[in-house]
């Protein structure tokens, strides 16, 4: 089905309805039957019966993967409020979603605000369709939290720029059709000027991933490096030598993608709901233990507290405001909340954390969930980042100290 004509003119119980018809039009009849009957078992079942590449292009293509994108460019130009709808609707029938969140969550944002009206054309479709997987390449071996000091470099020849340098902590660069790349074009220039921000084709001729390993044993995250890498300059987003507002962007867009709903619900924890850790509580007798009876509602609180902090940005996104600052709250306090509560199943679990059968699927997806975690409080910007940001930005507090900030970039002393 395409994309719906004139969605953004519907109410919401028409909006609504015209979802659930789609849905009940694509999803397979036993999915269909086992939201409507709230079998679990059988919606396990059921989601071996759907291929997920063909169904995030199908939710794509017709438009609900990304609700709020403009309608000039293939979309539903939907309202924030109209949005909240549909995502709504999608999480009660437990609808498999992207895993595209660079692209969805920050590139789209970043082009849509950035981009040129060729690029908005050639790269949103295929990017809310799944199609065309994201990465971006901020981070450098020496400049990790500090992104303004990179030293990847990207030199103008003719109408290309060729560019020479690594990243690393790319999540997803293996799967990647597109990069968010931030190079140094000028380094005559204090290390917030003279970057420019490109768009690399990430299976262009001298691009190299190597995936990197973490605890839980997969490999989301990569080390990237380009050797005499051209990129066209109409691949380039916003002006030349002012990449860094283009990338305060991607990074506000950032922060609300990784703290904003489903990310920080209140009821999401490692993959599953908070639930969850209740009833393990309840089946090993834990329950009983006044302290872990105070940790769990105090866990439930604080994840009220996060869905109310999400719903305060939500209403200022759906008045027309960019994301701010502000989004480091959630980023912050979601991070270290979802260790608290990792540890806590842990606990809960106790031996059965360290050795469990095959065939017990929840506690593996749980103690995978603890180990996830551990990154929580550095993807995205650390925590240590995240409070500064609040101290100046959002606080008002005085700047921390910086010798670098204003003298050009090449005199800056560097470790080699």
């Amino acid at each position: 089905m395409a994309v719906l004509e004139a969605a953004a003119t519907l109410t919401d119980d028409q909006l609504r309805e015209r979802l659930v018809e789609w849905l009940r039009e694509n999803l397979p009849p036993q999915w269909v039957e086992a939201i409507e009957e709230g079998d679990d078992e059988k919606l396990h079942n059921a989601r071996e019966l759907v291929d997920f590449n063909d169904w995030c292009a199908r939710l794509g293509e017709a438009g609900w993967a990304t609700p709020t994108w403009p309608a000039e460019y293939g979309f539903l130009g939907l309202s924030g409020s109209q949005a909240k709808v549909v995502n709504e609707e999608l999480n009660r029938w437990k609808v498999p979603r992207s895993f595209n969140i660079i692209g969805i969550g920050m590139g789209g944002p970043t082009i849509m605000h950035w981009g040129t009206d060729e690029q908005k054309q050639r790269m949103l479709k295929p990017m809310a369709k799944h199609e065309e997987i994201w990465c971006q390449l901020f981070s450098e071996p020496g400049s990790g939290s500090d992104v303004a000091s990179l030293a990847t470099r990207a030199v103008k020849d003719g109408d290309e720029w060729v560019v020479n340098g690594q990243k690393v902590w790319t999540t997803l660069a293996h799967m990647a059709k597109w990069g968010l790349l931030v190079a140094r074009t000028d380094p005559d220039q204090p290390k917030h000027k003279g970057l420019s921000y490109f768009i690399v084709d990430m299976k262009a001729p001298g691009v190299e991933v190597r995936p990197l390993k973490q605890i839980t044993g997969d490999a989301e995250f990569n080390e990237v490096f380009f050797t005499d890498v051209r990129i066209p300059d109409t691949m380039r987003l916003g002006p030349e030598g002012e990449g860094w507002m283009v990338a305060t962007t991607t990074l506000m867009n950032e922060r609300a993608a990784l703290s904003g709903a489903g990310s920080a619900s209140d009821q999401n924890v490692g993959g599953g709901p908070i639930d969850l850790i209740i009833a393990a509580a309840k089946r090993n007798g834990s329950a009983a233990d006044p302290v872990v009876r105070q940790r769990l509602a105090q866990a439930t609180i604080e994840g009220r507290v996060i869905k109310m902090t999400n719903l305060r940005s939500s209403a200022a996104r759906k008045a027309g405001h960019q994301p701010g600052p502000e989004g480091s709250i959630t980023k912050l306090f979601q991070a270290e909340y979802n260790q608290r509560l990792q540890d806590l199943a842990m606990e809960i679990l106790g031996s059965k954390a360290m050795a469990w059968s095959p065939a017990d699927e929840q506690t593996e997806v749980s103690v995978r969930g603890f180990l996830r975690s551990r990154a929580n409080t550095i993807e995205g910007g650390t925590s240590e980042i995240m409070r500064n940001i609040l101290g100046e930005r959002v606080l008002g507090l005085p700047k921390e100290p910086s010798v670098d900030r204003d003298i050009p970039w090449k005199d800056i002393p560097r470790s080699n």
